[in-house]
């Protein structure tokens, strides 16, 4: 426990922080209240940064001018040189947001504690606009103070909660914790639009902030976590259960006209117990043991083909060589292996479902779709007949197995590219299909199985299979679903429903017939 205080605390990065919050605590000839950005701007944002970003030397030297920058501003506050210092900050909180950036490009949608820790650094960059526009003096709508106390709040509540949570969602797994961390992740944003536009909406979101405050303190009681680390961290989620409360007496005198707690109570209570126990003992706890993240790299194959497909001319077969690579075929119809194998042999007429909450969107989409001559589908869900061919795909340009482009259109205005290979991950095979997109590639990585005699193709499955998005060197998870489901009607003719969800919302089904020629 003490070598990894001495780590994480008593680096020169640290402990650089610690000696400038001293000097501008004892020599400041700014307010005393000053101090509670201060100290979070000097120690613990940079400290818990540290803790999931390993920066190099440029980052470290990042670091270090930020808080030459943020200790020579309780000095020269006002005026040109204000203003250059405050610049400097925002720059370092956009550095900063820059990792979240990355980090969520490696990964996506999956891992909700990594995604609450992404969050949280791209919040400082939030707070390092609103400290900018209390030092610049810029018109944000409030008072000065409010200004300076929106900064703090996207120091706190948004960046060292984020990571925080993020940190302990490590060791935590449950549905009740992914709740806990989407509230409180959005919670900030909710609150700052609810205090600038609807007091109503802050009652709100400060509500169902307690309500994820306290669900995240029995949480953590609940979670065996070493006896030191596990004393800390519920003082640091215990203390926000009675400061949030002020936060909510604050926003409910609003309501009805009669402030129970004004800006100087706040401060003085909610201020403090926040400085002193929120963020000291959240950093002491995570500084004792840092968890590992669970996150394993994807590592199966991805097309590197990006924007339009260089077509050949060589025709192939089917989708797949043999559908048994994949499933146990035996209890299937033999037409369902059949499509598959030789599917030029087939028509298919479709029927496209846009449901009713997603068509202004589809039909925004439309005019992009048809552009890119890829996902162009029709906004009415009339039948109508998918005309395709299937083609070859060069192996070494597109650096997969066996790829084989299947190219529909309707009218000859091309409406999918899509390009079908396959991997095997332990005992698994994967269908792995490639949509080309400009700059980019989407992949459905597809798990099938046979139920009842129907073969079922679903992306929403443990392992490889997902829906992603392939942009540079980046692979990302996307928040969407398919899943398909082929019947054999008789011996010549399938019917197949595909659906799609977006954040597990259904957004769209095409309904295809497809008969042998």
């Amino acid at each position: 426990m003490l070598v990894n205080l001495r780590s994480n605390l008593c680096s020169p990065v640290p402990l650089f922080g610690l000696v400038l919050s001293v000097v501008c605590y004892f020599f400041s000839p700014q307010p005393e209240y000053m101090m509670l950005l201060t100290v979070a701007q000097l120690i613990f944002v940079p400290t818990m940064v540290k803790m999931v970003i390993d920066f190099n030397k440029v980052g470290d030297a990042i670091v270090v001018v930020m808080m030459v920058t943020i200790t020579m501003l309780h000095w020269w506050s006002e005026g040109w040189i204000a203003i250059i210092l405050a610049l400097i900050y925002v720059v370092y909180t956009a550095f900063i947001a820059l990792q979240g950036v990355k980090r969520f490009l490696q990964r996506g949608f999956t891992n909700m504690a990594e995604i609450s820790i992404d969050v949280g650094l791209i919040y400082i960059f939030i707070g390092g606009l609103w400290f900018f526009a209390f030092i610049a003096n810029i018109d944000t709508g409030f008072s000065s103070l409010i200004t300076w106390l929106t900064a703090i709040h996207f120091h706190y509540s948004a960046c060292l909660l984020a990571i925080s949570i993020g940190l302990f969602g490590r060791i935590h797994k449950s549905r009740w914790y992914n709740a806990v961390v989407v509230i409180l992740l959005t919670g900030p944003l909710l609150v700052a639009l609810g205090i600038t536009f609807s007091t109503m909406l802050e009652i709100v979101s400060v509500t169902l902030y307690i309500v994820a405050i306290y669900s995240l303190f029995f949480l953590a009681l609940k979670t065996k976590l070493p006896r030191g680390q596990g004393l800390l961290l519920r003082i640091s989620y215990g203390s926000l259960c009675i400061t949030i409360l002020w936060s909510f007496m604050y926003a409910f005198g609003h309501v009805i006209g009669n402030a129970y707690v004004g800006i100087p109570e706040m401060l003085k209570f909610h201020g403090v117990i926040n400085g002193v126990f929120f963020g000291s003992m959240g950093v002491l706890a995570w500084a004792i043991l840092i968890p590992e993240s669970k996150h394993q790299p994807f590592h199966f194959p991805v097309s590197q083909i990006r924007g339009k497909l260089r077509e050949r001319k060589d025709p192939h077969p089917g989708l797949v060589d043999a559908l048994s690579d994949f499933v146990e075929t035996a209890k299937l119809p033999h037409v369902i292996p059949h499509f598959y194998e030789e599917t030029n042999q087939y028509r298919l007429q479709a029927s496209v479902k846009w449901k009713l909450w997603f068509k202004p969107f589809a039909l925004i989409y439309q005019g992009l779709s048809r552009f890119m001559q890829q996902l162009n589908l029709p906004f009415s869900s009339k039948r109508i007949e998918m005309t395709g061919m299937i083609v070859k795909v060069d192996e070494q340009q597109d650096g997969r197995l066996a790829p084989r482009a299947w190219i529909r259109k309707i009218d000859k205005q091309t409406t999918f590219v899509a390009i079908y290979s396959k991997h095997t991950t332990g005992e698994t095979t994967y269908m792995n299909i490639a949509l080309p997109l400009p700059f980019s590639t989407m992949i459905g990585v597809l798990y099938l199985y046979e139920d009842n005699g129907d073969l079922h193709l679903t992306s929403n499955h443990a392992g490889d299979a997902g829906i992603y998005l392939a942009i540079n060197r980046f692979l990302l998870r996307l928040p969407l679903h398919e899943h398909f489901v082929i019947t054999a009607e008789d011996e010549t003719t399938l019917t197949a429903i595909h659906k799609m969800r977006i954040f597990g919302v259904s957004f769209l089904q095409i309904d295809y017939q497809i008969t042998r020629k």
